[in-house]
């Protein structure tokens, strides 16, 4: 155990703005220690600087000039410039600031003012803390938060806010959102850099203070990265972990030029074994930033952030028996059914591979005195996908390496397929992994040669589907899925202040297009894939050298010939908003409003022959928010909130079983919400209660269901409800100057509202039937009801160490509401999984280093290396008899989440 624990890294900030005549220093009033970073401004002006590694700063100012010098987490001050200043900031983790970002189009909320519920995570919180986590992680102790690595590979965790997926809670890098425009969901592995680059974290539970009308139904999470530095200068670091994982980071400043030029350059390199078998990956983050202030009216920034990536992943389901039975003692967290070797190297069938660079150009204008217009546009291009199993390779039992989903059938388990049946033995070794090899081999020795008209006469081709002229459809190969598009978009922010009042108007414009096909990745021995299922060809051939790379820096077939489907989605946005707030000190409220319209297109170039191109749907869509805070005093204070979204449907709810048909039934969501909120703050003690309603409706839902035979049909729902009540703690105590101690209490009560009825459709889109589903009051899955968390940080001098507790109980299963257990009114409802307790070790020590300012950190996640099921994604009861662990039946197909795991770092700044 003492190996994990040891003392190790800092953060050191990047400074944000120019020096010159005034010098001072920037101390933690608890501490005295030095806050690195701290933005130092002149009141009215653009002209800053920040505090560097000692918390010294110079500024191009003169004596008796206003300065806000301010800190994420702290509260900020305002004082008279003068020559070797001190100035000491007291915490306030709940106080964002005024933090300088990249563009003033970022909404901030801000404690004690912006009438929200609202959690900080500092600069140094996501520099010392995410270590090798998944960035989504950091946020697990702040209320209502429940993240999980799902499968495990590399970026592929997700977090919930509020019982919320990531489809309904928007995510907004620098002001912009990134929710897909599809489907509204957001994939971490394109954001893998974000660690490298994020300035602070800002969690708006709830209504959110964000104009853009996004999927903000459980909360807004707004994420600062930062923007090109203003003082000369540079770092290095290095960072190794469990299983292989080695991370390097270099980064440069250039510094502010005489001329207002200033830029910053990033680059980070990954690579891993992963913690889950067969989970390797590895990536790139790139960063760029360039900075040009000619006067104290202008500021521009242009941007780019990148993280190309590919990583194995075990996506395909896993029963907690075969954990038990293909793991080395007992339950094996790391089991992996995906994975095995080729050529005696490891192979995955499931490899995700990615490339999202953003680009970013930012105009910040102050107009006059009291009036200012910000300026955002961006720009994107998502280029990659995921792999998978191809060919009716079940139809061979000599390569039958996978059983059905339990969506087909829960009792078809690997054990079930490999064990008791003893299917697939050849296919998969004794210890489960697959032999690819034999793969291979059997795709070579079962199939005779073409016959057919193309000129492949006598080489071995493979398909799925046409099964004529020598192409042997029993076969697996590796094809690629793809998700890639293109996005461009533009907001603007027009904002004055005249008195008490701030005025605000913007518009958000929005084009994307999404292109959805299939290419060929590896033939896995064949010499060709024939091409079935396009309506508009006859067939083709897919060659070698026609396949594409699971690489997203290499062609991912966008013009290449493509495979079982391709259709591309078009998506616009228009929306206009505005707001008023009103604020003398003790009462602060605002009012907001928008209007949005969304244009929905498909283009379909595989099916729809006699309907390609769909006709554009236009659906318009808003929303209108308020609240009001009142300071009863220094110290206390409460607030109240209340909003109504009318939120425009998913691609899918427009063009239901991937059809251009426009839904003759479509259907805005209706989201309402209300909170109350207390605050309480003094020198040693900050309180954060707030209470919440939310009622999530009028939703529509499609979803697969099987028919038997290994078919599948869909099932549409209307007017699903559900509502969202909850409680939630947050508070900092600091006894002592050296130590501060947080704690976080999460009480929900999630669950639907009604029953309601569903169509059921066969894969001819025939309507084969009505099924009444019983919900009404069934718990709402895939995140914990209750979560509580303790942590505590104590400094020794230069040495500081910090250890947390999470507590997490009523976790129900995630499941289908098409489940047959909902069709009888006397259903079990969700299944409840065990609780669990985690704890978590680091320790931080900051050192010089020939003259420069250096860090190490170690973290220790897991420290009692604790088995628990993190979320299942079946929702079988357990019966008298049935076989079971921790009282949940074994045939569930689960994700357990990780042992114990390790990182350290060091960080060098010259």
């Amino acid at each position: 155990m003492k190996r994990y624990i040891s003392i190790l890294f800092a953060l050191v900030l990047f400074p944000l703005l120019a020096s010159a005549q005034i010098s001072g220093r920037v101390l933690e009033a608890d501490s005295n220690d030095p806050l690195p970073g701290a933005n130092v401004v002149i009141k009215g002006t653009q002209t800053g600087t920040s505090a560097g590694v000692d918390g010294t700063f110079t500024i191009n100012a003169e004596e008796g000039d206003v300065l806000v010098i301010s800190f994420v987490g702290y509260t900020s001050k305002e004082v008279s410039a003068e020559d070797g200043m001190v100035v000491t900031l007291e915490p306030n983790e709940k106080v964002l600031g005024e933090i300088v970002v990249s563009t003033k189009t970022v909404d901030i909320a801000r404690a004690r003012q912006t009438p929200i519920a609202v959690s900080t995570i500092s600069p140094s919180e996501i520099s010392e803390e995410v270590g090798n986590l998944e960035f989504p992680e950091i946020m697990n102790d702040t209320p209502g938060a429940y993240a999980t690595k799902q499968g495990g590979g590399y970026g592929d965790s997700r977090i919930s806010l509020r019982g919320f997926d990531q489809s309904n809670t928007a995510f907004l890098i620098n002001g912009q959102p990134v929710n897909d425009m599809e489907n509204g969901w957001v994939y971490w592995s394109n954001w893998q850099g974000l660690t490298d680059v994020a300035s602070g974290i800002q969690i708006q539970r709830g209504l959110g203070a964000s104009m853009l009308a996004v999927p903000s139904v459980g909360g807004t999470v707004s994420i600062f990265t930062k923007t090109a530095e203003k003082e000369q200068g540079g770092s290095v670091s290095q960072m190794v972990g469990n299983d292989g994982y080695i991370k390097s980071t270099a980064s440069y400043n250039t510094g502010l030029s005489e001329n207002g030029w200033s830029a910053s350059l990033l680059l980070s390199r990954w690579q891993g074994n992963g913690y889950v078998n067969n989970t390797s990956g590895e990536g790139w983050t790139y960063f760029a930033a360039i900075g040009y202030e000619p006067n104290d009216s202008h500021a521009f920034n242009f941007s780019v952030l990148g993280a190309g990536q590919w990583h194995h992943q075990r996506s395909t389901n896993v029963s907690i028996r075969d954990f038990e039975n293909f793991g080395d003692d007992g339950i094996d967290p790391r089991w992996n059914t995906n994975g095995g070797t080729l050529n005696g190297e490891e192979y995955n069938m499931e490899r995700n591979f990615y490339n999202k660079p953003l680009a970013t150009f930012n105009w910040d204008w102050e107009i006059s005195e009291n009036v200012t217009l910000a300026t955002s546009l961006y720009g994107s291009a998502g280029r990659g996908g995921g792999t998978g199993p191809r060919g009716e390779y079940y139809f061979n039992s000599s390569i039958d390496a996978y059983p059905f989903s339990p969506d087909w059938d829960p009792d078809e388990d690997l054990t079930e397929h490999f064990i008791e049946e003893g299917d697939g033995t050849g296919v998969r070794n004794n210890d489960g992994t697959i032999n690819f090899d034999n793969i291979v081999d059997s795709n070579q020795s079962t199939t005779s040669g073409y016959t057919g008209s193309l000129p492949y006469q006598g080489q071995k081709i493979g398909g799925d589907g046409y099964s004529q002229n020598g192409v042997n459809n029993a076969v697996m190969m590796r094809r690629a899925s793809m998700n890639s598009h293109n996005w461009i978009g533009g907001i603007s922010k027009l904002k004055a202040e005249v008195d008490n009042f701030t005025f605000s108007l913007g518009v958000d414009l929005r084009k994307y297009t999404g292109y959805h096909y299939r290419a060929m990745n590896d033939l896995l021995g064949l010499d060709g894939y024939f091409v079935s299922g396009n309506d508009n060809s006859r067939g083709q051939i897919i060659e070698p050298d026609l396949t594409i790379d699971a690489s997203p820096f290499k062609d991912t077939g966008l013009t290449g010939p493509k495979i079982d489907y391709y259709n591309i989605g078009f998506v616009n946005w228009q929306g206009a908003n505005g707001m008023v707030e009103y604020d003398n000190g003790n009462i602060s409220a605002v009012l907001q409003g928008g209007l949005s319209n969304k244009s929905y297109q498909r283009e379909d170039f595989f099916a729809e022959s006699g309907n390609a191109l769909s006709k554009k749907k236009n659906v318009p869509g808003g929303y209108v928010k308020g609240g009001v805070n009142y300071n009863i005093n220094d110290r206390h204070n409460v607030f109240a909130n209340a909003g109504f979204i009318s939120r425009q449907p998913t691609f899918d709810g427009v063009f239901p079983s991937f059809q251009n048909d426009v839904n003759p039934d479509l259907q805005n969501e209706k989201i309402t919400s209300i909170e109350l909120g207390y605050g309480y703050t003094s020198y040693n003690l900050d309180v954060s209660l707030n209470l919440y309603s939310t009622v999530w409706g009028n939703r529509f839902i499609e979803t697969g269901f099987p028919i038997g035979q290994g078919s599948s049909g869909t099932a549409q729902f209307d007017d699903v409800d559900q509502r969202h009540n909850g409680i939630e703690l947050e508070t900092t105590y600091r006894p002592i100057s050296n130590l501060k101690i947080e704690g976080m209490l999460s009480i929900g009560d999630w669950k639907y509202t009604n029953n309601f009825d569903a169509t059921l459709f066969d894969d001819n889109q025939n309507q084969v039937g009505t099924a009444t589903l019983y919900t009404k009051d069934v718990k709402i899955g895939d995140a914990a009801q209750f979560v509580g968390s303790i942590q505590a940080d104590y400094r020794f001098g230069d040495l500081s160490v910090d250890a947390g507790y999470r507590h997490v109980d009523n976790l129900y299963a995630d499941y289908s509401i098409t489940e047959d257990a909902f069709k009888q009114p006397d259903n079990k409802g969700a299944l409840k999984l065990p609780s669990y307790g985690l704890v978590d070790l680091g320790s931080t020590y900051r050192f010089d280093l020939f003259g420069q300012s250096a860090s190490l950190r170690v973290n220790v996640n897991n420290l009692f290396n604790t088995t628990y099921i993190a979320e299942s994604n079946t929702n079988i009861h357990a019966e008298s008899g049935d076989p079971t662990w921790n009282g949940i039946d074994k045939r569930n197909f689960v994700w357990f989440g990780f042992g114990r795991t390790w990182n350290a770092s060091l960080k060098y700044e010259f």
